[in-house]
Order: structure tokens, then sequence, then C-alpha cells
């Protein structure tokens, strides 16, 4: 059974949690990495380079709509493929642990399992534009 009192501020927990997460990737690529090398990253994989800045907008942007609370479920749903992405592209190859050489796929799919609990759950408290479903 879920309690109605604090279960809320578990999903608001969450949220901000995943939105850090989102926050950290994106200084990587563009800190660390820089965005050139993000993009030469992205062509090394086979990917046009250019996408490496899509995902770097997509990343921000989904960031700050978890961490305002502005649609949070359909911007849980919406960060998904990216991802996705990264197991398909990166980190599927390594196998199932993180701790792998090149990282395996177990922390990108706990992250996906993590948006769906949030799109799942809902908004959570202090969300600034609730979802329209």
């Amino acid at each position: 059974m879920m309690d109605p009192v604090t279960a809320p501020w578990g999903v608001l927990l969450l949220r901000l949690a995943l939105a850090v997460l989102f926050f950290a990737h994106v200084g990587l690529k563009l800190f660390v990495f820089k965005p050139a090398g993000t993009a030469g990253f992205f062509k090394s994989l086979g990917l046009p380079g250019w996408f490496a800045y899509v995902t770097i907008v997509w990343e921000l942007v989904g960031a700050f709509a978890l961490l305002l609370g502005i649609w949070p479920r359909v911007f849980a749903i919406i960060l998904i493929p990216v991802l996705a992405g990264t197991i398909a592209k990166v980190h599927g190859k390594a196998g199932f642990w993180f701790s792998n050489p090149n990282g395996g796929w177990e922390y990108p799919a706990f992250w996906i399992v993590a948006l769906l609990t949030l799109a799942l759950l809902g908004d959570g408290p202090l969300a600034l534009a609730a979802s329209p479903f």
C-alpha cells in the first residue's frame, strides 16, 4: 500500500535526482569533453556530429523541465530515447555491468526504469506546470 502523505515527496525526490543526473551529464559534455569532443565521439559511433549538440540541448531542456516541474511526466518519457541510444550505441556491447570496460548497460537501463517510474507516478509536489495526462 502506498502512503498518500509521503509518496508525493518521494516522487519529488525522484524528479529532482533525475534532473541532477541530467545536469551532470550535460556538464560532462560541455565542460569535460567539450561540445566539439562530444561531436567527435558521436562521429566515432557512426552518428552525425551535429547530433551531439541536439543531445546536449535535449538533456539540458529535460533537466530544467524535471527540476522546475514543467510537464515532468512528459519529459520523463521524452528523455528515455537518449538513454536507449546510449545502450544501443555505447554501453550495450560492453555487457551488463557498468563496471566493465567502456561501461555496461546496467546504469542507463536503471535510469530508464527511474524515468518510467516518474512517468507512472505523476508530477509530484511543487511542479510549476502539471503534465497534460
